[in-house]
């Protein structure tokens, strides 16, 4: 635990350089999100800087395939808080450092006139209270909007135990805000990080989808208020770090969604931390897990699979880490395949492993005009390796191989030589 004379005694060694290299290291555990959905601002006005279009240096991707650079740090990364997953709880022994209000401004703006950038992703570990580490925070995007007149995209990592009123604030500054449930259960986040309260954090998040709400709606006079957070606000979810099946993270995420009308859940793979001071003995995950969780809230989201359908492959309530889901769930609902693409309705044409949304529109689309034969499907793009066991097509039939019982070999990685040592 540090104490403010260390605190004091360090951040006085400590070059920005040093800062910059601790504090985007340990921003590496929060998932950022690209500017989608965020309101178009640009400088062509000559009055202001930034741009929250376009796309540069990959730190994050919109889910239209843009690519979004983004400046993605900590604050800080001392912690009051002794959350046992965490790798900056006030218990672990990892260098530390602090950005000034000031600091963080500067190195938005600099690295934005460098062209590194084009906005910023800001989380913070809790450094004297809540209300203290999100008020420094509110003050890095009023400076950067307010005296910098930084147009870019600003992604703020919200403290649920601050006032609401800054809360607010940081709502009216940033394009996206986002709150971490942190953990798949209320059990979980109870057991591993007691400091934290699962109620006060969904009353948080509750009150931006209600300020982001009333912001779309006009007043009497017909003027609309201040826009709120128009990128609107997402969560992130570690996994592996307690004992939750991949059924019981996926109805989690539903309901999130649903709840407070999120625009992601970010799913964030636990890593042990080599730390004598830590609590959790849990082995991590693969990241495939990760991975594989993404698939599946994407099927769930915009394929119209249900829950069931997605984990019930294993009794275990889990995902095959081997296949990606709608391949396992193909293999596991042969008796419905093979699909014949010129006469399939799209609900099932979105099951075929390796047709994506954009494929079965331009299937639709282009079926109305004539019949699809195989070669048609390369050109529009489906991963006919995936698919081709499970649909028919002018000038193909699968015969036996959508029945073979060694298709699902044909999919899953080959086998690898463990070690002896």
């Amino acid at each position: 635990m540090f104490t403010i004379g260390t605190y004091s005694e360090q951040m006085a060694k400590t070059t920005l350089s040093t800062k910059l290299r601790i504090l985007s290291d340990a921003a590496k555990y929060d998932a950022s999100c690209a500017s989608s959905g965020s309101s178009k601002r640009d400088s062509r006005d000559g009055k202001s800087l930034g741009s929250n279009e376009g796309s540069g240096i990959c730190h994050a991707y919109a889910p239209d395939g843009r690519c979004i650079s983004l400046l993605k740090i900590l604050m800080t990364n001392f912690c009051i808080y002794d959350c046992s997953y965490c790798v900056n709880r006030v218990s672990s022994n990892v260098p530390r450092a602090r950005f000034s209000v000031d600091e963080v401004v500067d190195l938005t703006i600099n690295f934005y006139r460098r062209n590194y950038i084009e906005g910023l992703f800001l989380s913070s570990g809790i450094i004297r209270s809540p209300d203290a580490t999100m008020s420094d925070m509110v003050q890095i995007a009023r400076k950067l909007r307010e005296e910098q007149s930084f147009r870019g995209y600003i992604h703020l990592k919200t403290i649920p135990d601050a006032a609401p009123e800054l809360i607010e604030q940081a709502g009216l500054l940033a394009d996206r805000l986002s709150i971490n449930v942190e953990l798949p259960t209320d059990h979980a986040v109870k057991t591993y990080a007691p400091e934290k309260n699962p109620d006060q954090i969904r009353a948080i998040m509750g009150d931006v989808k209600n300020l982001k709400q009333a912001a779309g709606e006009r007043s009497h006079t017909g003027r609309r208020p201040p826009k709120f957070a128009p990128a609107g606000q997402s969560t992130q979810m570690i996994i592996g770090a307690d004992q939750a099946t991949d059924n019981v993270i996926l109805e989690r995420s539903t309901r999130l969604y649903a709840d407070y009308g999120l625009k992601r859940v970010y799913y964030s793979a636990f890593s042990p931390i080599p730390d004598s001071s830590a609590k959790l003995p849990l082995i991590s995950p693969p990241l495939q897990r990760e991975h594989r969780l993404y698939q599946a809230d994407w099927l769930l989201r915009f394929y119209g699979f249900e829950i069931s359908e997605i984990t019930g492959a294993n009794k275990n309530g889990d995902l095959d880490l081997s296949i990606d889901p709608k391949l396992a769930w193909a293999l596991q609902n042969r008796a419905l395949f093979p699909l014949d693409v010129n006469t399939a309705p799209r609900e099932m044409l979105l099951r075929v492993p390796g047709f994506g949304m954009k494929t079965v529109t331009r299937i639709l689309s282009t079926r109305r005009h004539g019949h699809l034969r195989y070669e048609h499907l390369m050109r529009m793009g489906a991963s006919m390796k995936k698919a081709r066991a499970f649909i028919v097509a002018g000038g193909w039939t699968p015969g036996a191989l959508t029945d073979s019982a060694a298709l699902r070999a044909q999919f899953a990685p080959p086998p690898e030589q463990l070690t002896l040592i």
